[in-house]
């Protein structure tokens, strides 16, 4: 399956049982883990994640932080290729594409992932082979 990178709204569907796309990411996780994908989770992607998480209250940051540390997944730093890669990204395609989407994007660019998951339908194309869950 290869290297996949993960957005932060498929993390965040796993954990919260009432959203969305709660059903669809836990299948699509599940698939890629019992496929032995490398996964990836961008450091913009996980303080995204924990922002909410610590507005709702340290109790849930601690379950994320429990979630992150038992996935097979590499939290990925902003490189500044990435931060470059996410700067040309948010000039070629202004509000369509906000500053964290644009850092998940550029990270699965930069890494040549084969594939990057998220929940977000409004992404413009990109040169990502890009799976919504």
């Amino acid at each position: 399956m290869g290297l996949i990178v993960l957005d932060a709204g498929v993390i965040i569907g796993i954990l919260d049982a009432g959203d969305t796309h709660h059903a669809n990411a836990r299948k699509v996780l599940a698939e890629a883990i019992g496929n032995a994908a490398e996964l990836v989770l961008p450091a913009s992607a996980y303080a995204e994640i924990l922002a909410g998480a610590f507005a709702a209250g340290t109790a849930a940051a601690a379950t994320v932080d429990e979630f992150v540390d038992a996935l097979p997944a590499r939290i990925q730093s902003v490189t500044r290729e990435i931060a470059r890669s996410a700067g040309r990204l948010r000039a070629e395609h202004g509000t369509r594409v906000r500053l964290p989407d644009a850092l998940v994007i550029a990270t699965a660019m930069v890494l040549k992932a084969d594939r990057l998951l998220t929940t977000d339908a409004r992404w413009p194309r990109v040169p990502v082979e890009v799976t919504i869950v």
